[in-house]
């Protein structure tokens, strides 16, 4: 008989929240009213704009044209299995180590080679951009995979705002940079903070690229990337850099943290390929997290059609 042990991150199914009844929750308690009166009693003036931004975005309406081959992944397992080293290295302790980290008032600098170079209250590009909310497959390097609802608006959306110019051939991102808020970054000094991240403009350009503020229809929670990330779904996860601050246009390949650390284990454009293994481990198939069968992987994480003119010789 087999039993099956239960990992640290899993729970039961029975005590997970079906996302239609928090949706229809959060609803009913928003035509109640009650929420909005106790937070106008208790909030500062900063804070009330933001709960109105919130309430104006969440849940934004789904693009139904980013379908799942699989179901979505328990909200409680996405905010509870995470990457984010400024934090700590341990995936399941990220939620826990997060609580210091200030994401509110947060501006994003747009700079380099652009015609508009401007640096953005986060509310203030919000209201410019077009929200949706997109269903993606996210696959690790590490090979474990999730499936999630992002809400946010394509990367192509800031990129036609800023009107790079023609010299300009790469986007640069660069996080957050705040060791007195993420002790990760303090105790792992040897790395070199802040957290950068490239992609070319043809990627970014894609329509898949999307920047994003959201997830299951409210705002990221830290451990997520709050307030803003990238999400590239055709890449490996660390390419989709969180907690933005900076956006630059280079005409020049920038350099990327993984890609610096160890060049033979992680490249540049950091694509899922199942035939090509890890120096350490096969990509062949992936874990579902939590707790599912193990599965093929996916060329380019199942966004092939999408993508796969990008990288033809």
């Amino acid at each position: 008989m087999l039993i099956r042990i239960p990992r640290g991150w899993e729970i039961p199914k029975r005590k997970a929240t079906p996302e239609e009844f928090y949706l229809s929750r959060r609803q009913f308690i928003k035509k109640l009213g009650w929420g909005g009166i106790g937070a106008a009693m208790t909030l500062s003036g900063w804070d009330r704009a933001v709960a109105a931004r919130r309430e104006d975005i969440y849940p934004a309406k789904r693009n139904e044209k980013f379908a799942l081959d699989r179901p979505l992944t328990d909200e409680w397992a996405t905010a509870h299995y995470n990457n984010f080293y400024e934090f700590t290295t341990d995936k399941e302790r990220v939620a826990d180590m997060v609580g210091k980290f200030q994401t509110q008032p947060w501006t994003v600098e747009v700079t380099g080679m652009v015609a508009k170079p401007k640096t953005y209250d986060l509310g203030e590009l919000l209201r410019l951009m077009p929200i949706e909310e997109r269903l993606y497959r996210h696959r690790c390097v590490e090979a474990w995979s999730m499936a999630v609802p992002w809400t946010g608006f394509p990367m192509k959306a800031l990129i036609d705002l800023v009107q790079p110019l023609s010299s300009a051939k790469f986007v640069r991102l660069i996080s957050f940079n705040k060791p007195e808020q993420a002790p990760g970054m303090r105790a792992q000094s040897w790395y070199s903070w802040p957290y950068y991240e490239g992609l070319r403009m043809d990627e970014a350009m894609n329509e898949l690229a999307m920047l994003v503020t959201g997830i299951y229809g409210h705002e990221l929670p830290k451990q997520n990337g709050a307030p803003i990330r990238l999400v590239t779904p055709w890449k490996y996860g660390y390419k989709s850099i969180k907690s933005i601050v900076k956006i630059e246009f280079v005409d020049k390949q920038p350099k990327t943290f993984w890609n610096d650390l160890a060049p033979k284990e992680y490249d540049f454009l950091s694509n899922v390929n199942p035939q090509v293994p890890h120096p350490r481990w096969s990509q062949a198939t992936e874990q579902p997290i939590p707790g599912g069968s193990r599965r093929p992987t996916l060329l380019h994480n199942g966004y092939e059609a999408y993508v796969a003119q990008l990288y033809k010789a």
